[in-house]
């Protein structure tokens, strides 16, 4: 046979290598929530990702909202006029967040999962599809993102194919508290803010014994360097300002006095209003 007669199986020219995603904290919190109001026969929930494309390509991933749907083993159904309703309400309050991809409830995709996307392909460009573990299995919340790459042979398109894509998930610490909880099946109680704290300066504590640790291994030898890790290293000291060390400890100490303040205050607060309202039910029973 020659050259020019094969029939050649090929993927779509559409490039996923340098594709990513980002996502923020409230997406995950707002798909839990729905997770479990969901409906009692409702195996997983569905819904829109909104967002924007960043100037390198990214797909920034900020909110989201649930679409309802009926799912069987044959065919799925979207209710398409309250996905356009919501479209609608979210962008008179975001203007510049648009569609940009759906997300499910769950580990991996499903046989359904193709026809939704499908559906998102005709809503926007090359959507990506988010998935959630909202079980939370062995304390770690599975979060994954990932593009349809089609599958043709010849001129003859035969399926579709997930094809995972890097996923960003960055939290400033308060956040990273709250998803901390997220992932814990069952707590005694919420952490207060000076507990909060603590656990986040035992954090910060280990990471400098890591940091630490990783230059005297590079000084002696140990471990290759790294010149990535060494200029985050020399940017992350650069940013800390030059203050002497009776200074830093007042600078500190004056912080924490404040956060105190703010607690006893509150406390004085909650103690009027429950005795303002003790004396108030006093006065209509007297």
């Amino acid at each position: 046979m020659a050259a020019g007669d094969r029939t050649v199986l090929q993927f779509s020219t559409q490039s996923t290598a340098n594709l990513s995603a980002k996502v923020h904290p409230l997406v995950i919190f707002n798909i839990c929530d729905c997770y479990v109001r969901r409906p009692d026969q409702a195996e997983r929930v569905i819904g829109t990702l909104l967002g924007s494309i960043l100037p390198d390509g990214t797909v920034d991933i900020r909110n989201s909202y649930a679409v309802p749907h009926t799912e069987s083993a044959e065919q799925v159904a979207l209710d398409i006029e309250y996905h356009h309703n919501m479209l609608v309400s979210h962008q008179k309050v975001n203007p510049k967040e648009v569609i940009v991809g759906w997300y499910s409830t769950g580990l991996g995709v499903t046989g359904g999962s193709a026809l939704i996307h499908d559906f998102y392909s005709r809503e926007v460009p090359n959507p990506v599809h988010l998935t959630v573990d909202t079980g939370f299995r062995n304390g770690e919340g599975t979060v994954r993102a990932y593009v349809s790459v089609n599958l043709a042979l010849g001129d003859r398109q035969l399926a579709a194919q997930f094809q995972e894509i890097p996923l960003d998930l960055r939290m400033v610490e308060a956040e990273r508290v709250g998803f901390d909880i997220l992932k814990t099946t069952s707590v005694d109680k919420l952490p207060t803010d000076l507990e909060g704290m603590e656990v986040t300066m035992q954090r910060l504590l280990a990471l400098i014994d890591d940091i630490y640790k990783y230059v005297d291994d590079v000084v002696e030898g140990r471990v290759a360097a790294d010149n990535s890790i060494g200029r985050f290293i020399s940017d992350t000291v650069a940013a800390l300002p030059k203050l002497s060390p009776p200074a830093f400890d007042k600078l500190v100490n004056d912080s924490l006095q404040d956060q105190l303040l703010l607690l006893y205050l509150s406390s004085i607060t909650r103690t009027q209003l429950g005795l303002a309202e003790k004396l108030n039910t006093a006065a209509q029973i007297l």
